[in-house]
């Protein structure tokens, strides 16, 4: 496990979202995800696809249960507004006091970014309490599972496909807050600071695409075929 985090060291937020914490020792990778109840398989395939661009078993991330995957992105949300956000909001703060102390529009970042932070929770609010109930609900009734109380019941009130159609692209302000910094804001006093600070919105965008590309990709697609399913059994009835 150790030599996943030689690999990429952004691995460990990763590893983190499926209750992993540093202190592993020799362990193989087989060994802690046994000792953490950690679908080995599932745990790579996300590793992989985190770690290469380029890599991105859809077919084989399907294969895995709604519910496991819905977990996986759950917990990124939590990721991003208990840890990232915060810790980024912390540095964009020092950064205006640090390196643009005599600019009177530097504030204006911080304005820019608690936009971004709204728009982000509101996405993400939508899914954990619309979007993600909705598809474990369609996957039960697909496994002839008992309806669960307080989730979205079935296809005939929501669709899947509305929830691809209204899918925002919550990277684009990410990308012009990025754009301030690099292109508007004078050359800062502390070039280390706002280094990092752009460090870690370019590593926020990546993790944020790779969120999104699992949605569409994966769980949207997944779905889809359920709520097909249904509606042809309903039909046979």
């Amino acid at each position: 496990m150790a030599e996943l985090v030689h690999m990429n060291y952004l691995l460990v937020s990763v590893m983190n979202r499926f209750g992993i914490r540093l202190g592993f020792g020799d362990k193989s990778i087989s060994q802690v995800c046994k000792e953490h109840s950690v679908n080995i398989d599932f745990f790579l395939e996300i590793v992989n696809s985190f770690h290469d661009k380029d890599y991105f078993p859809q077919k084989h991330l399907q294969g895995f249960s709604i519910q496991l995957i819905i977990d996986y992105l759950s917990k990124t949300h939590r990721y991003y507004l208990d840890e990232k956000i915060p810790e980024i909001e912390k540095l964009i703060d020092q950064m205006i006091i640090e390196c643009y102390s005599h600019n009177e529009h530097a504030h204006f970042l911080k304005t820019f970014f608690i936009e971004y932070v709204n728009e982000l929770i509101s996405h993400i609010k939508k899914e954990d309490e619309k979007v993600f109930p909705y598809s474990i609900n369609i996957e039960n009734q697909f496994l002839n599972k008992k309806e669960s109380e307080n989730q979205y019941p079935t296809s005939s009130n929501y669709s899947i496909k509305e929830y691809l159609s209204e899918h925002n692209n919550i990277e684009e302000k990410l990308f012009d807050l990025k754009n301030i910094i690099i292109k508007y804001l004078p050359s800062p006093e502390n070039q280390a600071l706002c280094s990092k600070v752009l460090s870690d919105l370019f590593n926020l965008e990546k993790d944020i695409n790779d969120h999104s590309r699992i949605e569409e990709n994966v769980l949207i697609p997944k779905v889809k075929l359920m709520e097909e399913e249904l509606s042809n059994r309903q039909k046979k009835t």
